[in-house]
């Protein structure tokens, strides 16, 4: 394994950042710490980084004791989610940082730096300051610096956080072929969900400062552990007692079956390529159900038409507890 994390805990006054973590993260992989704000992600990042000491447990980086070694001696990269840049600095001159702080050869730091920047398809913007790039040719900048010491550990902090929705979409794309061609050992903070989903190998949700569940994508999306997963991994409504994907419900407007629980449509909306069909029962409970435009348009579904409902066998289901705190009601409402 490339990074072990034992034990670690972590306050700050009164307030506990980590709680006894353990988690292993693989070597050559990318994984994703995703959790909502002050659940302890960006904090364990940076104890891997040496930027924040721990104050119980230990850290191992490639099989040696990291835990008393300062930021320097670890062999680690690290991303912020707003640059850090030396704003004085031409780009070829910040990717060029790291190497000339160690000291390496002049030739072997202009090889390096123009490899990188061909990397990140920066090589036409050497000589411009970061301030003359925009904000996705900005981050590109800070991971070329991060690697060009050839670091054992990948760490971004949020990298696409200060993006708007399209650039983060076309960096987390480009971040995954960087990755795979690199094969640096990465971990990344994030609180989105679907950009956890769609990048990462592996993914470790913490909460409160604790590991919820760790596994690939498919797992915690198909199998999560509890109810904070099941509400934190995209959109869930309640059925009964039960929280459930609103695409895992069947609707008709015949009973199929004793277990239907029967209602009416109290609102159907139209997001992007999904249908959302809102649904009171006859207890009063809300339910939302999400089929595609050709499954509405079937049906012939209108607002105050009788409905039947059911759980798709096989789907995953969670006992509903309350809505936590930190999970904003719309992360367990919504398609977000």
């Amino acid at each position: 394994m490339s990074i072990e994390i034992a034990g670690v805990g972590k306050r700050f006054g009164d307030f506990v950042a980590l709680d006894n973590v353990t988690v292993s993260i693989p070597s050559g992989r990318l994984t994703a710490l995703l959790g909502p704000s002050g659940g302890g992600k960006s904090t364990l990042l940076r104890i891997i980084a040496g930027l924040e000491r721990a104050d119980t447990g230990r850290v191992e980086i490639e099989g040696i004791d990291a835990t008393d070694l300062p930021p320097q001696k670890r062999n680690v990269g690290f991303v912020f989610q707003h640059y850090a840049a030396f704003k004085h600095m031409s780009v070829r001159r910040n990717v060029a940082f790291g190497l000339q702080i160690r000291k390496r050869p002049k030739d072997e730091i202009a090889e390096r730096v123009d490899e990188l920047l061909k990397l990140v398809h920066l090589q036409q913007f050497a000589d411009r300051l970061p301030a003359q790039l925009s904000g996705g040719q900005r981050q590109r900048m800070a991971l070329a610096r991060a690697l060009a010491i050839k670091p054992t550990v990948l760490l971004l902090d949020e990298p696409f956080g200060a993006l708007d929705a399209k650039v983060r979409k076309e960096l987390r794309d480009w971040l995954r072929r960087l990755h795979d061609e690199v094969e640096v050992t990465t971990v990344f903070v994030t609180h989105d969900q679907e950009e956890a989903l769609e990048v990462a190998d592996e993914i470790v949700v913490i909460n409160d400062g604790r590991i919820e569940q760790i596994g690939s994508p498919d797992d915690l999306y198909d199998r999560p552990a509890n109810d904070f997963v099941m509400r934190f991994l995209g959109p869930v409504t309640q059925l009964g007692d039960h929280l459930v994907r609103p695409h895992d419900l069947q609707i008709s407007t015949t009973p199929a079956g004793p277990d239907d629980v029967a209602g009416q449509v109290s609102r159907i909306t139209r997001i992007g390529f999904e249908i959302r069909i809102d649904v009171t029962t006859a207890t009063g409970q809300a339910v939302i159900v999400t089929l595609t435009r050709n499954e509405f348009l079937a049906l012939g579904l209108d607002v105050g038409t009788t409905v039947h409902l059911r759980i798709t066998p096989g789907s995953p289901t969670t006992p509903a507890g309350p809505v936590p705190a930190e999970v904003p009601l719309e992360v367990a409402t919504s398609s977000h």
